[in-house]
């Protein structure tokens, strides 16, 4: 009997484990995350650029930098040697970049929704199997770790208000399901 009640737990841990892994990879299958190189093409040679109207021509986004230290920059312009010193740098990726990070947000986004669905289900799931101890603490178990990788995910995207939402939310389905499963009748 004691060594019933002593392996539940390393199953219960490995059911909660596999179930989020199920997760992350059922979302990786059907929701494909998007790749840098699908937003910024790989160049063997690289054009240096080292005025500002051309950088942003070429969409990219001037830095002023009068930090660093830059060689001077030797130009022939109407058949004279022009020899400047530049003030900045051209971030040539700044628009492909860009675009990049807005679709990986949006990835985050969607990512993080489908995990607290994911979530729910199986909390949901966990409470309605409580005859069955170790299904029901392990669903539970894995739907409240669904929710953290969720919210660890898309935290750093997410507004202020967000965070207190998601926090609050979560706070008052946790408060009302032990007061609904666990209260006396």
């Amino acid at each position: 009997m004691q060594t019933k009640q002593i392996l539940k737990w390393p199953l219960i841990i490995g059911i909660v484990v596999v179930l989020n892994l199920f997760f992350l990879y059922a979302v990786k299958v059907v929701y494909p995350t998007p790749e840098y190189t699908n937003f910024c093409e790989e160049k063997p040679i690289v054009k240096d650029i080292n005025n500002q109207d051309e950088c942003l021509t070429e969409g990219g986004q001037w830095v002023e930098d009068n930090y660093r230290l830059k060689p001077p920059v030797s130009q022939v312009i109407n058949e004279e040697l022009v020899v400047t010193e530049p003030n900045g740098y051209c971030n040539q990726r700044f628009t492909c970049s860009q675009e990049y990070q807005t679709a990986r947000e949006d990835y985050e986004r969607n990512v993080f929704i489908a995990l607290i669905i994911f979530g729910v289900i199986s909390v949901v799931i966990g409470f309605a199997t409580m005859g069955k101890e170790v299904i029901s603490v392990a669903m539970s178990l894995g739907g409240v770790l669904s929710f953290i990788i969720a919210s660890v995910r898309y935290w750093q995207y997410a507004s202020d208000w967000l965070h207190l939402g998601i926090l609050g939310l979560g706070l008052a389905v946790l408060i009302y399901l032990g007061i609904k499963k666990f209260t006396d009748n």
